[in-house]
């Protein structure tokens, strides 16, 4: 029987080996081919492998949620990844956005709210941060739970030069918590959010330690 390993990895950059990597498409996004190599759990290292890496950075995410009123704020728009997908390409996410230079992930959130829904949250809570396909993409993306009053969001927002035609849902949580895996919340940061809401949502109201908007402005 053997020992339960560490969480923790043995492996770093300095274990990798990068022989070569170049941008083969840019376009709307970007697809860089890298030939590398890299050093084995048992030891030594493994041959050249060649991936192609589809380039997206920092993306930032967040669920608008009014706790005082237990309603869940959420968008629908249209998304090409889904073009083929059997309930349509019209999927119901929260609100995201890409990082430009110099940009940290709030004010990026802060900037995507106001953009998409035309909230401006009273505080930002922290979910986490997780690699969306490590597979095949760098795309990290940062998720917040926007609080705020919800009552009067609604609409039809986004920037028009972008193409974008973004409507606001508002709906009591009751009824999204119920929905859950129905295939409506069909992408990963929308049920990462809503599972967080599911668990930390009581007493959020009143919560410590929550990040106030006005220290990202």
């Amino acid at each position: 029987m053997c020992d339960s390993p560490s969480i923790s990895t043995t492996l770093s950059h300095d274990d990798v080996d990068i022989l070569e990597r170049k941008f083969v498409y840019q376009g709307f996004f970007k697809m860089e081919k890298i030939l590398l190599r890299h050093r084995l759990f048992e030891g030594g290292w493994s041959g050249t492998i060649a991936r192609e890496m589809f380039v997206r950075g920092q993306a930032v995410a967040a669920v608008m949620y009014d706790p005082r009123h237990q309603l869940i704020g959420l968008i629908e728009q249209f998304r090409i990844g889904a073009i083929d997908s059997t309930n349509g390409p019209w999927l119901c996410e929260i609100v995201a956005g890409m990082a430009e230079a110099g940009e940290k992930p709030e004010q990026v959130i802060l900037r995507e709210l106001l953009e998409e829904a035309d909230m401006k949250p009273e505080r930002l809570i922290p979910i986490c941060d997780y690699f969306s396909s490590p597979g095949g993409t760098d795309e990290l993306l940062t998720l917040f739970c926007a609080l705020g009053d919800l009552k009067d969001i609604g609409g039809i927002h986004g920037l028009e030069d972008e193409n974008e035609d973004i409507r606001v849902i508002v709906v009591p949580e009751k009824e999204v918590f119920e929905q859950l895996y129905n295939g409506r919340y069909n992408n990963a940061a929308t049920l990462i959010c809503l599972q967080w809401l599911i668990l930390n949502r009581t007493g959020l109201a009143e919560s410590d330690g929550v990040e106030s908007v006005d220290d990202h402005e």
